[in-house]
């Protein structure tokens, strides 16, 4: 996991951190354990591909965070369309049974996306949010308005 201190390259010296959360299409908790797993595999991938490099993912079944490090020259809504088409693509083709409860076109992504920069003062703290994501943190009550919209879903 890469650390806080600046990249270098050519002539400068540069600390973009950002936190991004893509949403599952409709809010559908369609996202398994072994899906986040994945994810967060072909995301290091696409995100090296760009010359960026992951610092953490996390997520619940219908969203998921990603830490991410990148340059100056990346252009960030191109990064951020071109990862949730690879990471579409590639869950619906290796988890079709999953996803085709939920979706029947091929679609996984909500449109909309949240991406912010992450300054060096709160990096931990986002870091260790991220990491939380997924984690059986939450009170009873919102466990069972999820559990209750993904039996609605299922029916």
């Amino acid at each position: 996991m890469p650390d806080a201190t600046p990249d270098t390259r050519n002539n400068a010296a540069f600390e973009l951190t950002y936190h991004l959360v893509l949403v599952t299409k409709w809010r559908r908790p369609a996202l398994t354990s072994d899906m986040l797993s994945r994810f967060a595999e072909i995301a290091a991938s696409t995100l090296g591909a760009w010359r960026c490099s992951l610092v953490e993912s996390g997520g619940e079944a219908d969203h998921v965070h990603l830490l991410f490090r990148s340059h100056p020259a990346m252009d960030l809504s191109k990064l951020v369309n071109n990862l949730k088409t690879v990471t579409s693509r590639l869950l619906r083709k290796e988890f079709p049974d999953d996803l085709a409860k939920f979706y029947w076109k091929p679609i996984l992504w909500h449109g909309a996306y949240y991406v912010g920069s992450v300054g060096n003062a709160s990096l931990d703290t986002v870091r260790r949010y991220v990491e939380e994501q997924g984690r059986d943190r939450w009170p009873a009550k919102r466990r069972a308005r999820q559990q209750d919209r993904a039996s609605r879903v299922v029916a």
